[in-house]
């Protein structure tokens, strides 16, 4: 199996510092065979100085991507946006050649890149267009999965996504990569209301009634098993919890506090309908820690763990 590339994150966030601190606990993991770090070799040599980290950067496999200018830890510099965008288009096109099993991604700053000019909405949008895929954002600790039908939009716009189509388009992704990459052949989905009490048969909002339940019953009489909608006040209550898979949330802070709460630094992202594996850490850059050895490795480790897991099970490629 080819290896599954890292990609660096923004260079002066604490990607640098989870990944060579991970090497430093487990060096095992980062055989040429396993791993492939694409980022720059002058900041990993550097961040591992100031860890006080004995790393010669030399000996890792490493994709060594230029940086314009050098990088101050904890200091954004709009300069090493490009960096960022070259790393990323990198290893797409290394996941799409099959150069590399699977991406891992560090954490990049959104904001930064925004205002050196690059519109980027985060990884799983820039992935979807450059693969021109459809996306779903699941959000997974070792308890509980959580996809969501929106992610990154407004909760003034969430009503106008919950439509027919956006509803089926992401149960098929979910299905797809729930049986060919988690090698589950009948998963189990419960899917959250809308509105308080799943619109309480339309009195508290119409979207269940008239969107919601037609759509889930097609799939229904398709043999799937899906439950809901559900209240999302109950829906993560360990009765329904335990009964399901996957919940898919309908946005971003439906379900994502009980991602937190129930595993804050074990949490991972996973992206499905990708024509390759992605995980992510669920966390930011923590410019404010940067370079100082308190950052925590925890959900990069599992997120390379579990890339690693959904490529062994890996069938056919996602539809």
């Amino acid at each position: 199996m080819n290896p599954i590339a890292i990609t660096m994150g923004e260079p002066a966030g604490i990607g640098p510092d989870v990944i060579l601190q991970l090497w430093a606990k487990k060096p095992d993991l980062f055989s040429a065979e396993k791993i492939i770090i694409i980022g720059n070799k002058t900041v990993l040599s550097e961040r591992a100085r100031a860890l006080g980290i004995a790393c010669d950067c030399d000996q890792l496999p490493i994709h060594d991507v230029p940086l314009s200018e050098p990088c101050i830890p904890g200091q954004l510099n709009p300069n090493n946006a490009r960096f960022v965008i070259d790393m990323l288009t990198i290893a797409t096109e290394n996941a799409l050649q099959k150069k590399c099993a699977g991406i891992v991604t560090a954490p990049i700053h959104k904001g930064i890149l925004n205002d050196a000019g690059f519109s980027f909405a985060g990884h799983t949008d820039f992935f979807a267009k450059y693969t021109q895929c459809h996306t779903v954002m699941m959000l997974m600790t070792e308890s509980l999965k959580v996809a969501l039908l929106t992610d990154h939009v407004s909760l003034r716009k969430v009503p106008d996504c919950v439509t027919e189509e956006n509803i089926a388009r992401c149960l098929t992704i979910m299905i797809n990569d729930f049986q060919n990459r988690f090698g589950i052949l009948k998963p189990r989905i419960l899917v959250c209301g809308l509105n308080p009490h799943a619109g309480e048969q339309g009195y508290l909002g119409t979207e269940e009634k008239n969107t919601m339940i037609p759509v889930l019953e097609k799939f229904r009489q398709q043999g799937h098993l899906i439950t809901g909608p559900i209240g999302a006040d109950v829906a993560f209550t360990d009765h329904y919890r335990n009964s399901a898979d996957v919940i898919l949330a309908m946005y971003h802070d439906q379900g994502l506090p009980m991602i937190k709460y129930t595993g804050f630094h074990e949490a991972i992202n996973v992206t499905l309908g990708l024509p390759f594996v992605r995980t992510s850490v669920d966390h930011g850059t923590a410019l404010d820690i940067a370079g100082k050895a308190l950052a925590d490795t925890t959900s990069l480790h599992r997120a390379l763990l579990f890339a690693a897991k959904m490529r062994a099970h890996e069938i056919t490629p996602a539809a």
